[in-house]
């Protein structure tokens, strides 16, 4: 299976496991690697010292090219970036912030850079910047989103008609028929997180991979648009902020509600009831935690399995 994005990648399979906060450890990332797609390490939850560690860790577990998401509007960016700078790696993903603050010093350093984008409008200044390819996220995703609340089905081809360098779809994509969907309208690749989440190696807590296994349709909502839009389960936190919007809550008192580390709270150390649980729509499909390998197997399978109805179907 090799187009653009394989090659841009060196990879087997056109599929990119995100670089989730709290989720996407060495564990994790190398277990993509090996598995022949693009594992993501998740620094946005690391100190500098800890991503320095996990870069280590996972050239050690796999010779295989993996990268590193790096949210610009978490602290210590500077220090990341030389970290990464200094230990190689070979790919980095940036998103939550202008994509020309780094992309040209990365690229002297013969980084391959990807950002994360939600609109069309970002997709064009990414390309501008120098970017190699876009991550385009509908709302349906998990985590931190955008304000339009454009969906991937909408987004993907739009994308795809505005710029010239490869397309990654992200948002809602979970299973192989959701792959072929997504390069059906354009995309020359997929960045899948959900699913990752719900692997025996992700670093989230048991607690929260079962909270994502035993969520259904309806279960997610996007909130704190105020903030920086995230899309989360519905538990008590979650209810404590929509209870705060229908008293017209502030901007300040809704970062008072969130307080500090919530997503850890959350998603590492599993607080169901007071942590932030981020995770995307797709979660209602996801129904058993599986190693990394099985995961990609089940993929490639149900894709191709689609791929076949698709070319027998009789229109």
């Amino acid at each position: 299976m090799e187009n653009r994005v394989t090659r841009l990648f060196n990879i087997e399979y056109p599929i990119i496991q995100a670089g989730m906060i709290w989720c996407s450890g060495w564990e994790l990332a190398s277990a993509a690697a090996n598995a022949g797609i693009l594992g993501i390490l998740g620094s946005g939850s690391m100190y500098p010292e800890v991503l320095r560690d996990h870069i280590r860790k996972t050239k050690a577990a796999t010779d295989k090219p993996f990268g590193v998401n790096v949210p610009m509007l978490y602290p210590d960016i500077d220090k990341h970036m030389d970290i990464i700078i200094e230990e190689g790696v070979k790919v980095v993903f940036t998103s939550a912030g202008n994509p020309k603050t780094w992309t040209a010093k990365l690229k002297e350093h013969g980084i391959t850079v990807v950002h994360v984008v939600s609109s069309v409008k970002f997709a064009k200044k990414a390309e501008e910047a120098g970017v190699d390819a876009v991550v385009a996220e509908g709302f349906e995703a998990g985590g931190h989103n955008g304000r339009d609340e454009t969906t991937t089905l909408c987004l993907i081809p739009m994308v795809k008609e505005a710029v010239n360098i490869p397309v990654i779809a992200a948002g809602g994509i979970g299973s192989g028929r959701g792959v072929l969907a997504a390069m059906s309208l354009g995309a020359d690749g997929v960045q899948i997180g959900s699913r990752f989440v719900a692997s025996e190696e992700s670093s989230a807590h048991l607690a929260f991979k079962n909270a994502v296994v035993s969520a259904g349709e309806g279960d997610t909502m996007l909130t704190l648009k105020e903030l920086a839009p995230v899309r989360l389960i519905k538990n008590k936190f979650y209810q404590d902020v929509a209870t705060a919007y229908q008293a017209g809550a502030t901007r300040d008192e809704l970062i008072e509600l969130l307080g500090r580390a919530r997503a850890k709270r959350g998603m590492f150390e599993g607080d169901l009831e007071e942590g932030e649980l981020e995770i995307g729509q797709i979660s209602g499909l996801i129904h058993e935690v599986k190693p990394v390998r099985e995961i990609v197997a089940d993929l490639l399978e149900e894709y191709e399995v689609a791929r076949q109805e698709l070319a027998n179907a009789q229109w």
